[in-house]
């Protein structure tokens, strides 16, 4: 059984399932998070929806590229968590299935090509509170050994 994060299932509300791939990239004591300015500004693990055909590792890098800028070294996935949500920017209600791979940093090699995306650091531990989706604070927890 796949945990489940966030808002509560609307009753009688169909959901599309969008399987997406995210990381926590750990340096030394820090966290490269991206800050998405809309919908919501929020700070975010990198990473995002697996496109039909695509492998989710091939994803992962594709994702973290785009909102960070970044190339990634991945070390192994840590689990997987979902939410029902609704995504405005797709108009549609969504059981987000979400796999978190723990992953390095490798290269900065420019800024996010995602519009409303921005690489921030940030240290690990701040993730915890500052990190907008209770599904990515519960997996930084977890891998940092912290429980709240």
């Amino acid at each position: 059984m796949i945990r489940r994060y966030g808002e509560p299932l609307k009753q009688g509300q169909r959901y599309k399932r969008r399987p997406g791939v995210y990381a926590i990239l750990l340096d030394g004591g820090h966290l490269l998070a991206t800050h998405q300015a809309e919908p919501v500004p929020e700070y975010q693990l990198p990473g995002g929806g697996i496109d039909p055909g695509e492998h989710p590792v091939a994803a992962l890098h594709r994702e973290v590229f785009e909102e960070t800028g970044w190339r990634v070294a991945v070390e192994r996935r840590l689990g997987a968590y979902r939410r029902f949500t609704y995504m405005p920017e797709y108009d549609m209600w969504a059981e987000k299935l979400c796999t978190v791979y723990l992953a390095r940093p490798v290269r900065r090699l420019g800024p996010p090509s995602e519009a409303g995306h921005s690489a921030v650091w940030m240290p690990a531990e701040a993730g915890l509170d500052l990190l907008g989706g209770e599904g990515d604070r519960a997996m930084l927890g977890r891998l940092l050994g912290i429980r709240r």
